[in-house]
């Protein structure tokens, strides 16, 4: 394998014209920084400095609210400073590469290996390229062996960090979970031990003190130290075991979860070009309780946390003054589910529509839209709404536990275009569990139905958008044992497709096989997967998450290289026996009630949404955020779903359900 060159941790960067880089390239307003309400502090005022990045370019990495978020919280702390930084484009790297000049932040330029810290958050599997991208462009040894003094560490975050394995030998440290109060616990712990070498007068701290310095913050609940924990496999290539191997590391690390949601960031960076998303967004509820079997998201932030009315109002008018937007977004993972949506609508157009305010709703359910949203929406500009359906048959529907009717799909579909919007998108999934031809011919049997509902009220300007990607099997979610379906069954379904889509006035797009492939492997993927990313980094790999870039060609090859076989990762059905390379990580829901859902899939059994029903006793019936309601819990030890998971637990030794 190719190696790196040493590189020496805090050295000063070589004397760079950052400014004369900038004349060379097409944007530079990805790298200028300066923005308003960007925050750059005293580098010799402030004792612990952060470097803040999403490894994907500006326009996206500033798209994302929870990183703008912590940013902000961070900030919020005379002692610790954050700044910002993101993958350089093409011509970036190319020029930085030719003047020697190392990966640098946005607020003061120093090189981000003069850092203490350096967090890059996970937000897709297809970003892990980039990630070794930007450790190799800051000039910090790729893996965490060969880093020699305890700074800067290198950490990640994010819904990725759930399953660390295949970037376990590149991260110092994972934080599992929310990040809005652990960071600041490990930012807090990265002060106290600068001030102890200080006090012990080591100037020059090496692979001791580094390790010294891990075994403390694997201390903190929700850090997990991956060199702390050794890796054995079977003879049939399963992993046989995950264990610590010193007594300080836990032997299940859980994650973190704020009680409440953090104030709304009403002074966000305000960027000097257009994002991916611009507009101003507040996160009005963070969780869900819905329970779809194919969606991870759906397990990981639960439990849910709602704002007020209040607070949602007041941010949308500071988010005005501060920073000039009119455009606002109301984002949670099912937005329709906040309680009063279209009454909190209604209010927003009757206080800020002199202001010309517009509102957007990503993640509408289908069988909540109603009338009474729709008609809240009317003051604002009329874009388009989005539903995702997610499968085209009610039997398909009712087996991923998204139980939604054709009548519910239709009925949202004639409030949409009856109302005066002229364009649907329509999200589905192919290659679902228990998924037949027959229920993807249902999808342009759909969206015909709906065609003609367009027709009827908008005419010739209706339009439908339809998205049909590939079903990526995620860890902690119900369908973590599932197999992705092969090309071999995905061929006649993606020509199904094609053929039953040409209808004027429709498009259709559908995610690539490769892609989806890689982005499965590495969601489920164990520690041995380390060697063949850094083989395809070393091949030209990056910009996975871009179909321009991505190259299946370097992966195979070195999947190849390292003996492993991809479709070993991506196409098998994995046993309740086996232990998963995330088995030493809880998300706080049991694996008991992950099987039993998985089981359901097969007799089509719904789950009903424990906000209306009965509890589903999860594992965060005990939580303080769950509704008071299911509290008798706490007393009420033999409800019967409490009994159904203890049967469900044997099974964990037994094959998945057919």
């Amino acid at each position: 394998m190719t190696q790196l060159p040493p590189t020496v941790v805090n050295q000063a960067p070589p004397t760079v014209d950052i400014d004369r880089l900038l004349r060379k390239v097409q944007k530079p307003a990805r790298y200028t920084g300066g923005e308003l309400h960007s925050v750059a502090k005293d580098w010799g005022r402030v004792p612990v400095r952060m470097a803040l990045c999403y490894p994907d370019i500006y326009e996206i990495g500033m798209s994302n609210n929870g990183l703008a978020q912590l940013y902000d919280i961070i900030n919020q702390h005379s002692h610790f400073l954050c700044e910002r930084v993101y993958v350089p484009w093409l011509d970036m790297e190319t020029a930085m590469r030719e003047a020697g000049a190392p990966l640098f932040s946005l607020e003061t330029r120093h090189a981000i290996r003069d850092f203490d810290v350096f967090g890059i958050s996970l937000g897709w599997e297809t970003t892990y390229t980039n990630c070794l991208l930007q450790l190799d462009l800051a000039g910090i040894p790729l893996r965490s062996a060969d880093r020699r003094g305890p700074f800067p560490i290198v950490m990640a975050g994010g819904s990725g960090a759930l399953n660390p394995e295949p970037l376990a030998d590149f991260f110092d440290v994972f934080i599992m979970g929310e990040g809005e109060e652990v960071t600041v616990e490990f930012l807090q712990m990265v002060q106290d031990y600068k001030a102890e070498l200080e006090r012990r007068g080591i100037d020059n701290p090496g692979r001791a003190e580094r390790e010294e310095f891990l075994v403390n913050a694997c201390r903190i609940p929700g850090v997990y130290v991956p060199e702390f924990y050794d890796v054995a496999y079977n003879d049939d290539g399963t992993l046989a075991r995950i264990a610590p191997n010193r007594t300080e590391a836990p032997r299940i690390i859980t994650k973190r979860q704020v009680l409440e949601l953090p104030p709304v960031l009403t002074t966000p960076v305000v960027p000097f070009m257009q994002t991916v998303h611009d507009r101003g967004a507040i996160e009005i509820q963070r969780g869900c309780t819905r329970g779809c079997r194919f969606c991870q998201a759906g397990i990981i932030y639960r439990p849910l946390r709602e704002r007020t009315h209040e607070e949602v109002i007041q941010g949308v008018a500071d988010l005005m003054d501060n920073c000039g937007y009119t455009e606002f977004s109301l984002v949670s993972l099912s937005t329709s589910d906040y309680g009063g949506l279209p009454a909190l609508v209604r209010k927003l157009h009757e206080q800020f529509g002199h202001r010309g305010i517009t509102i957007s709703l990503p993640s509408l359910r289908v069988e909540t839209v109603s009338i009474d949203l729709v008609e809240a929406m009317e003051p604002g500009r009329k874009n388009s709404f989005t539903f995702a359906p997610e499968a085209g048959s009610q039997r398909l529907r009712q087996a991923i536990n998204k139980p939604l009717t054709e009548d519910d799909l239709l009925n949202a579909v004639t409030a949409a275009f009856s109302h005066g919007y002229s364009t649907i998108k329509l999200y589905y999934m192919i290659g679902l569990p228990t998924e037949t031809l027959d229920d993807v011919l249902e999808i342009p049997k759909m969206v015909r139905k709906a065609m003609e509902i367009g027709r009827k009220y908008r005419g010739g300007r209706a339009k439908i958008n339809v998205s049909c990607n590939i079903f990526v099997p995620k860890p902690h979610s119900q369908f973590q044992w599932a197999p992705q379906a092969r090309p071999e069954e995905l061929a006649p379904k993606i020509k199904a497709l094609q053929d039953g889509m040409r209808i004027k006035g429709v498009h259709l797009g559908w995610s690539d096989e490769s892609e989806s492939l890689l982005e499965a492997i590495l969601a489920l993927g164990d520690r041995r997967l380390c060697n063949v990313i850094e083989r395809a980094f070393h091949k030209g790999a990056k910009f996975d998450a871009w179909s321009d870039f991505f190259k299946w060609e370097l992966w195979q090859e070195a999947f190849a290289e390292e003996g492993l076989d991809p479709e070993w990762y991506a196409y098998r059905e994995r046993s309740m026996k086996e232990t998963l390379p995330w088995g030493h990580i809880s998300s706080g829901v049991t694996p008991g009630f992950l099987w039993r859902e998985y089981r359901y899939t097969w007799q089509q059994k719904e789950t009903p949404d424990c906000r209306d029903g009965d509890c589903t006793a999860c594992g965060f019936q005990d939580d303080p955020n769950c509704a008071p309601k299911f509290q008798y819990m706490l007393a009420n030890r033999h409800h019967p779903k409490l009994g159904e998971l203890a049967m469900a637990e044997p099974l964990l030794h037994t094959v998945a359900p057919r």
